[in-house]
């Protein structure tokens, strides 16, 4: 290959542009990104750079001296706007056209929103210009925020805006929050934190939409509920999920379904082109975590360079959350059938006592996935463990 081209600015992406020169790949590379930064780091937007302990430069994710070594043309500020695969060529939005020989997707996803949701006071958070608009608005004195979704982006921000010391409020659809990730049992501890943080949790509540302000139609002043009530709101924050960003792929040829379809190595059904990260549906499943997008592009770019899949991509799945104070470490794969006890620490009042607890979840008595509230060293041993035993019950490859 004389030139490769990596869609997507972003962590998979980069780490992508960092593999294919540590793999040996010496020919044009190619890193065209739809925001005008260089790969910047997400996860702190929801967390200490919403409440002003971390600066733009901290997150950074790559300096002058990296960018000389990865020898890239960086193309920022335009989007991707169709691929043509037959003459192997990505079209941006600006009308230029970039010929390559392999192409690494790595587009991600963009928050979804709901209808209604323009008004002045209602934000996403996914990006860094949300992040800024958004502390720009929790910094300016004391607000009524509702959060829209009570999962990981959700409860990290009303943490955040409790830090900040407003009054929050958030509304989830499902009974618990982080149901589908943790179970019921465990679900309930997480509900406990926003409780004990003094965060009003409204569960099983479906939104209707939004109401305006009298004084200033532009503004939002509640949001409204299916059951009638209204929740009072300066500032509202739409955490309900994320689309992956597959719209550029229209007439490609590639699959796409809930992200592009690719097998266990990141391939698609064309060699010369793989996915990473949240928009990469590998293997039947899409992750949007920070340990997917860091670990798929090895596997993806031996594949790209080889031709054809030589190498899976299936790591074990973690994730981490930070919400009120309390570090949430969760690793493995649960299923709704499995079992969970606490072999470390304890709980109080339903949320976890002084240092935590480590959680085990267990299917016909093996251990299928570990959680830790605070107890990182614990977790980190069971998550080796629960790394080992899967490994040993992996087919070996043919």
């Amino acid at each position: 290959m004389r030139t490769v081209t990596v869609v997507g600015a972003s962590l998979a992406g980069l780490y992508a542009a960092r593999t294919l020169r540590a793999q040996g790949f010496d020919g044009r590379l190619v890193i065209v990104g739809d925001e005008p930064h260089l790969p910047y780091d997400r996860p702190p937007l929801s967390k200490d750079f919403l409440t002003g302990r971390t600066g733009e430069p901290q997150l950074a994710l790559t300096d002058a001296e990296e960018s000389a070594e990865i020898d890239a043309e960086w193309l920022l500020g335009v989007r991707a706007d169709g691929l043509d695969t037959r003459s192997r060529t990505v079209v941006l939005a600006d009308g230029r056209t970039v010929a390559t020989d392999g192409l690494v997707i790595a587009t991600g996803a963009a928050a979804r929103r709901l209808p209604g949701d323009a008004l002045r006071g209602v934000h996403t958070l996914r990006t860094l210009e949300d992040a800024r608009a958004l502390r720009a608005e929790l910094t300016a004195g004391p607000r009524r925020v509702v959060v829209i979704g009570g999962g990981f982006i959700g409860a990290e921000t009303a943490s955040s805006c409790r830090l900040l010391g407003h009054d929050v409020t958030v509304v989830e659809a499902a009974p618990l929050p982080l149901v589908p990730h943790l179970g019921t049992n465990m679900a309930a501890v997480c509900a406990a934190l926003h409780r004990r943080a003094g965060v009003e949790l409204v569960t099983g509540a479906a939104v209707a939409g939004f109401r305006r302000s009298g004084t200033n139609p532009a503004s939002v002043a509640a949001v409204e509920l299916r059951d009638g009530r209204a929740l009072p709101a300066d500032v509202v924050v739409v955490g309900v999920g994320a689309v992956p960003n597959t719209e550029w792929l229209a007439g490609s040829g590639l699959a796409v379904r809930d992200g592009v379809v690719c097998d266990a190595g990141c391939v698609t059904a064309l060699p010369n082109v793989v996915a990473v990260g949240d928009v990469a549906r590998v293997d039947g499943s899409r992750a949007e975590h920070w340990t997917s997008a860091t670990e798929q592009p090895h596997a993806a770019v031996a594949n790209l360079l080889a031709g054809r899949t030589i190498e899976t991509a299936q790591s074990l799945p973690y994730f981490w959350s930070d919400q009120y104070g309390a570090r949430i470490q969760f690793a493995g794969r649960r299923q709704p059938q499995d079992t969970v006890r606490i072999v470390e620490g304890d709980l109080h009042d339903g949320a976890p006592a002084d240092g935590g607890f480590l959680a085990v979840y267990e299917r016909d008595h093996r251990a299928t996935a570990v959680l830790a509230v605070d107890r990182p060293r614990p977790f980190t041993r069971a998550r080796r463990q629960l790394a080992l035993d899967a490994d040993r019950m992996e087919p070996a490859p043919r």
